[in-house]
């Protein structure tokens, strides 16, 4: 079994690569550094760092003016915080002026564990996606969520990249190349399509593995770019298996289930089922824990497909 890495760490030390690349790049914090890792960029460019402290509303608001200035602001927080905290500011300085900034969060999802109901960000990809103009990114490991947060600095317009707490094991190899509004195809198969992002891509394939033995063969899709998504992936994969799956650590309302039904139902209906937490806040345990008792796991995966299977 490969080793676990952290996510967050591999944003923080791409941020202090490109840092030492572009002296445009700064850094913005809301008292989380240490947490968000953005402090290996701010040991060494404490210049180009600002801690806003616990105020993200004006770290946002910063950080648009450092954009319309010519800068490339990261910043950074947990989940909850942003878009959460400060919708309004998002919403008025960064996505209708359409400026430069990329949001870059951790602890999403429920998997923040003994944190507790009020630090779980369940509902930030329904917030941030109703935005026009923002790329939303889930990376489902340390390799990908390196590529996802060079690819963000390379191309220009709002950004939102979404990042977990746990270390997470990895699921691409090196020859890996993350693409921008294009879906990764983990594995094939043409019995039914897994849709999933984040840490839920290892549990997707875990579930595609396990139906294997009983005959039943799965693609399984890594969604990384929520927006712009794939359509033309999804799609394709509704026609060619006739049954979809999605898998996400967040409310089903608003997040990429919605946003795969939204395609299926336009362009090629076929049975689906949704993995997703199912209109509740959680309680505060451990992350497996949590994972299990709100059905995300590659069990309640694999049970979703063959629900949808069977209403073929």
């Amino acid at each position: 079994m490969e080793t676990a890495v952290s996510v967050r760490e591999a944003y923080g030390r791409t941020l202090l690569e490109l840092g030492m690349e572009n002296p445009d790049i700064v850094v913005l914090d809301a008292d989380l550094s240490r947490s968000t890792m953005t402090r290996f960029f701010a040991r060494q460019f404490p210049e180009r760092f600002f801690d806003c402290g616990i105020a993200e509303q004006n770290m946002v608001g910063v950080a648009a003016g450092l954009a319309a200035s010519g800068k490339i602001p990261f910043a950074s927080t947990f989940a909850v915080f942003v878009p959460g905290r400060c919708f309004d500011q998002v919403r008025m300085s960064i996505a209708q002026p359409q400026l430069n900034v990329k949001l870059v969060t951790s602890h999403g999802g429920i998997s923040v564990g003994e944190d507790g109901t009020s630090h779980q960000s369940i509902e930030d990809l329904a917030l941030i996606g109703s935005l026009p103009g923002f790329n939303v990114i889930v990376p489902a490991d340390a390799i990908e969520t390196v590529q996802a947060v060079k690819a963000a600095a390379e191309s220009y317009g709002p950004f939102y990249i979404r990042l977990c707490r746990p270390k997470v094991a990895p699921v691409f190899g090196e020859d890996y190349r993350f693409k921008l509004g294009k879906a990764a195809t983990m594995r094939q198969g043409g019995d039914a399509t897994i849709i999933a992002i984040g840490l839920m891509v290892k549990e997707a394939l875990e579930a595609a593995q396990n139906l294997e033995r009983e005959g039943i063969y799965c693609r399984v899709l890594n969604m990384s770019t929520l927006k712009p998504i794939d359509e033309a992936a999804i799609i394709k994969a509704a026609a060619e298996t006739g049954a979809i799956v999605t898998a996400e650590e967040h409310l089903e309302h608003g997040g990429l289930g919605s946003a795969v039904a939204r395609m299926v139902s336009q362009n090629q209906p076929v049975p689906m089922v949704l993995v997703a937490l199912k209109d509740t806040y959680a309680k505060s345990g451990k992350p497996a824990e949590l994972l299990e008792r709100y059905g995300l796991t590659a069990k309640d995966i694999e049970q979703g497909v063959r629900s949808a299977i069977k209403r073929k």
